[in-house]
C-alpha cells in the first residue's frame, strides 16, 4: 500500500522546476515527525491531524488533495518507524537551522493543542532538539511561540 501512495505522490504531486525529487521525502521526513509528537501522548485526535494538516500545506504550499497524500505516507511512515535516525538524517542533510527550528515550533504547536504537556512529549521533543541540533535558546523560544500562539 505505502508503495501505491508514494507512486501517487510522485506522479500527481507538482514540482517546481528547481525542486529536487528527495524534497518530497524531506516532507515526508517532517510530517512524520509531526505524527510522532501527535502520538507520543497516546491521545491523538482529528484536531491533531488538521492542525498537522494545515501546517504541512503551509510550509509546502501543497493543496489540500496533496496534503492528505503527503499525510498518508508520512503517517503510514511514523507508524512503521522503529526510530527518528531516518527521518532527522534526511532533515539535518538538507534543512537549514532555521527550517529546523520551525520545524520543531510546529511540533510544539501539536503538543500545546490539547492544553496538556505531557511528559512523553516533552521527552520527545527535548530528543528531538538534541538530533536535529536546535540550540537550547531556541528551543525554549519555540515552545514559548507555540504556546502564546494558541
Amino acid at each position: 500500500m505505502i508503495k501505491a501512495l508514494k507512486q501517487f505522490f510522485d506522479e500527481n504531486l507538482s514540482q517546481a522546476p528547481n525542486e529536487r525529487p528527495r524534497d518530497h521525502d524531506l516532507q515526508i521526513a517532517a510530517a512524520a515527525l509531526l505524527f510522532e509528537i501527535s502520538r507520543s501522548d497516546e491521545r491523538t485526535n482529528i484536531e491533531e491531524r488538521d492542525k498537522i494538516a494545515d501546517l504541512v500545506k503551509r510550509q509546502f504550499e501543497l493543496s489540500d488533495a496533496e496534503a492528505t497524500v503527503l499525510l498518508d505516507l508520512a503517517e503510514q511512515e511514523a507508524h512503521d518507524s522503529t526510530s527518528l535516525h531516518g527521518f532527522v538524517t534526511l532533515i539535518n542533510s538538507d534543512w537549514t537551522e532555521n527550517q529546523r527550528l520551525q520545524l520543531v515550533e510546529y511540533m510544539w504547536q501539536i503538543a500545546y493543542l490539547d492544553d496538556q504537556l505531557d511528559d512523553h512529549e516533552v521527552h520527545l521533543m527535548r530528543k528531538i532538539q538534541r538530533l536535529l541540533y536546535i540550540p537550547h535558546k531556541k528551543f525554549i523560544g519555540a515552545k514559548i511561540r507555540a504556546r502564546e500562539g494558541r
